[in-house]
């Protein structure tokens, strides 16, 4: 059976790129050991996130297994006796969530097969090395000639791609290098596109594009082979490794950090622009600069990989551009990490963290001012340069280019249109990610501001001036209603303007002007003394209420009164 018809079972077309961060929620004590409760996140989604449960033996068999990197991780040291104490599991668990922390946030760590296998076992369990070779045994059916020499074990930082050196049989002295890679969550192409695009590496000549000799790929996977280099890449002189060791051996933590030389800094930067600006302007997407993706051929930088944006593999610096949103291209993505490969050349490793806020001394202050362009705060900002623009700083304008080897790569105008629409698709999801993650880092920022203790302090201090505000407009309004009602109780206990019933105001001595009616009729009551001097009434009275008081006082007529009938009952009764 030929490797074109039959695609890998169960791919997963999951971003491994994405960080996974791990926070230690609890323990708990089972006979004589004790468990730890950790919860797993990938990418910032709460959603995206599980439980595992893991004992200290199985940090301690990850540290062992992590050991090649020749890092200084803090596992906390076992203990034999006392290890069940309450107080000793408080303090180790804080010790294992700094380990977790310091193998989370190591670049090459985190993206290494044993962390993610130890934090993500569901989506890591699948042995890639054998469905690869799988793969490859297929392939031989079809291709006899070719014959595998070894397998290049962990070689590079993929978790879905295996290197193989090969050979061809009849020229048994000749080494090549097989890879083969599962598809990413980028790819946008159809089978038969893709297809066409990989078979069209092999026809691709640039001066500084390293040579395939055979690509295929089929609805699940694809295979490369080109010439093995015992000289290694780019990375491996810059960290004088081996180019068969393991990629964590290599890179985690080199003996000697040490950069290149201005002039090499110069030719190489220069060499790598070149064809940047090349497959640029054939609208080739890329997006996978870095130091191991160059190969060394004398003083000559080679580019690797092409086929990785076509087959949809994320990029080694994902997790690094997806934090700012002015790099939303594949070109400014290219720029971007030209400017982390820049530095690793400069300095002999990469930058703690980026944006870079001072740049150590430099063998040259243009070399400083290239990287202020691309990975400097304002950088992030404003945008990345050009190709171009890179290409006319005084770093890299007065290198003169030696290599006269013919450039060739002919793309059909069909498949130009659908790598357009793929590389569209590959920057729409990147700036919905970025997108996300700004949202995601604003609403942290308040939450932390909102929680902070100074921000505490401040609600406590205006709810207070708020609960004093409100007992001083409440008691205000009470005041405002006593008052009110003090005036409406004033206008309803005014005299009755009726004639029927008056009500003299008082008079100086306090005594009334007119005396109420007696209630039998035989005694009425005396004419008012108008003569008498009276003192005004000083509650309020309206003006209208007043008038007609006294025109009833004036009006009074004792005739008109009615006759009545009373009742006494004040006399006691005896039963």
């Amino acid at each position: 059976m030929a490797f074109m018809e039959k695609p890998a079972a169960g791919k997963v077309l999951l971003d491994d790129t994405a960080p996974l961060t791990a926070v230690i929620e609890a323990s708990q004590s089972l006979h004589s050991h004790t468990e730890y409760i950790i919860r797993v996140q990938r990418g910032i989604s709460m959603e995206n996130s599980w439980q595992i449960i893991r004992r200290y033996s199985d940090f301690d068999l990850l540290n062992n297994s992590l050991q090649i990197s020749a890092l200084s991780l803090p596992l906390p040291p076992k203990k034999l006796i006392g290890n069940m104490d309450r107080e000793f599991i408080a303090e180790r668990q804080k010790g294992l969530q700094n380990y977790l922390n310091a193998i989370t946030s190591n670049h090459i760590l985190s993206n290494c097969e044993l962390v993610k296998k130890f934090l993500d076992p569901n989506s890591y369990s699948v042995n890639y090395t054998e469905i690869a070779l799988q793969h490859v045994s297929m392939f031989f059916r079809s291709e006899p000639k070719w014959e595998v020499v070894e397998p290049l074990k962990d070689i590079g930082w993929r978790i879905r791609k295996k290197y193989f050196l090969m050979k061809i049989k009849n020229q048994p002295k000749e080494r090549l290098a097989l890879s083969w890679a599962d598809l990413g969550p980028d790819k946008y192409l159809s089978d038969k596109d893709l297809q066409c695009a990989v078979k069209l590496l092999s026809s691709c000549s640039h001066p500084y594009i390293y040579k395939v000799t055979f690509a295929m790929a089929n609805e699940s996977s694809a295979l490369v082979i080109r010439p093995f280099s015992e000289k290694g890449t780019l990375k491996d002189l810059i960290y004088k490794a081996k180019p068969k060791d393991p990629f964590l051996k290599k890179y985690c933590n080199p003996k000697k950090i040490q950069g290149l030389e201005l002039q090499q800094i110069k030719t190489f930067g220069r060499q790598i622009l070149e064809v940047l600006k090349f497959l640029h302007e054939k609208g080739f997407p890329y997006g996978h600069l870095h130091a191991s993706n160059v190969m060394m051929d004398g003083d000559t930088c080679r580019l690797l990989d092409l086929e990785n944006s076509l087959l949809g593999l994320p990029s080694f610096y994902r997790s690094y551009f997806t934090q700012f949103r002015k790099i939303n291209t594949l070109e400014s993505v290219d720029v971007h990490c030209f400017g982390h490969l820049l530095y690793e050349m400069t300095y002999g490793r990469p930058p703690d963290s980026v944006p870079v806020d001072s740049f150590p001394p430099a063998p040259s202050t243009s070399v400083v001012t290239v990287l202020e362009s691309i990975i400097s705060p304002e950088a992030m900002k404003n945008g990345m340069p050009t190709v171009s623009r890179l290409l006319q700083m005084p770093l890299f304008s007065d290198v003169l280019l030696t290599n006269s080897e013919k450039t060739q790569f002919k793309i059909p105008t069909k498949l130009k249109e659908a790598l357009k629409t793929a590389k569209e698709c590959i920057e729409k999801r990147l700036v919905e990610e970025q997108k996300q993650i700004h949202q995601h880092r604003r609403l942290t920022r308040a939450q932390s501001h909102y929680g902070s203790e100074e921000e505490k302090k401040k609600r406590k201090i205006l709810a207070r001036k708020k609960s004093k505000r409100s007992s001083f407009e409440s008691g205000e309004e009470q005041t405002m209603k006593y008052s009110n009602s003090n005036n409406s109780g004033s206008g309803a206990s005014s005299p009755l303007t009726s004639p029927s019933s008056p009500v003299p105001p008082c008079t100086a001595a306090g005594a009334s002007t007119i005396p109420s009616p007696p209630p039998p009729p035989a005694a009425p009551p005396p004419p008012p003394n108008l003569d008498v001097a009276t003192q005004p009434d000083l509650r309020p009275v309206n003006s209208t209420s007043r008038g007609a008081l006294l025109s009833s006082i004036q009006n009074f007529q004792k005739g008109g009164l009615k006759k009545t009938e009373t009742c006494d009952y004040s006399a006691p009764r005896i039963s």
